[in-house]
């Protein structure tokens, strides 16, 4: 099994117009996605597709209509000239927690069948029920890799969609580390991070995981509009959303 959890924070820091900072104490599941319905039996309160204390749903990622995920990712891939024969799929996401669940940011590992990363898939969600994927592929085998895109999905209602996005991401192990530092004009407007510390995915460390952080998933949903509700109060512009999606997805170069 190598599957694991990882308990870190959330920082977020805002330098412009408003400097604004907050921090969060969260866990987050890195599921090998061909050991789930293993540890749906093997964990307890852990379940695939079912509710439970803690519980992962397929519907919740990718097409986000409970079709398989292996199977959109392998799609994905395919028509990105990616080789998807043979590959591990690991997902790093916020359980859901008696049912719910929010994930900003998700993202996948890709590994070819000599456990080399080969692509990172990045997928964002925003409040209002709406997606996009970013899709990079990995060139060289490390432990930290670092993407650059332009912003192409309306996340905050405070921050314009004229930005661009520079990821650092390290190879999960013993710790994660996700950084994305938001730019606009050439100016960093934003940091966003988040990091944990490995340990088993096993019913004794899930449990102790949720205790340290109970109703987890619903502290973040709440904590989002919290934290917009206190930029408003600053005087910060509200960016009001222009068009509606439901699924987007870009590859990357």
């Amino acid at each position: 099994m190598t599957s694991s959890i990882y308990n870190g924070a959330v920082i977020h820091k805002r330098f412009k117009p408003k400097k604004h900072f907050f921090k969060y104490n969260v866990f987050s599941l890195l599921i090998d996605l061909s050991e789930l319905e293993d540890l749906d039996k093997r964990v307890k309160f852990f379940s695939f597709n079912k509710f439970n204390l803690v519980s992962f749903y397929e519907k919740d990622h990718g097409h986000r209509d409970g079709s398989s995920l292996v199977e959109w990712i392998k799609k994905n891939l395919n028509e990105n000239d990616i080789n998807s024969k043979d590959i591990r799929i690991k997902l790093l996401c916020y359980p859901r927690i008696f049912g719910y669940v929010f994930n900003p940011l998700s993202v996948f590992f890709i590994y070819d069948s000599s456990e080399k990363l080969i692509s990172i898939l990045y997928e964002v969600k925003n409040t209002f029920g709406e997606q996009h994927t970013y899709i990079f592929k990995v060139k060289d085998d490390a432990n930290l890799f670092q993407h650059n895109c332009s912003k192409k999905f309306h996340v905050s209602p405070f921050i314009e969609m004229n930005c661009n996005y520079f990821f650092r991401i390290l190879k999960p192990g013993e710790k994660i580390s996700v950084i994305i530092d938001q730019y606009q004009t050439d100016e960093k407007i934003l940091y966003a991070s988040q990091d944990g510390k490995r340990v088993d995915f096993t019913s004794k460390e899930l449990l102790k995981s949720y205790l340290k952080h109970p109703l987890m998933t619903f502290k973040i949903i709440s904590a989002i509009h919290y934290e917009a509700f206190k930029l408003w109060t600053k005087g910060i512009k509200f960016i009001k959303k222009k068009i509606k999606i439901r699924n987007n997805i870009t590859f990357e170069s």
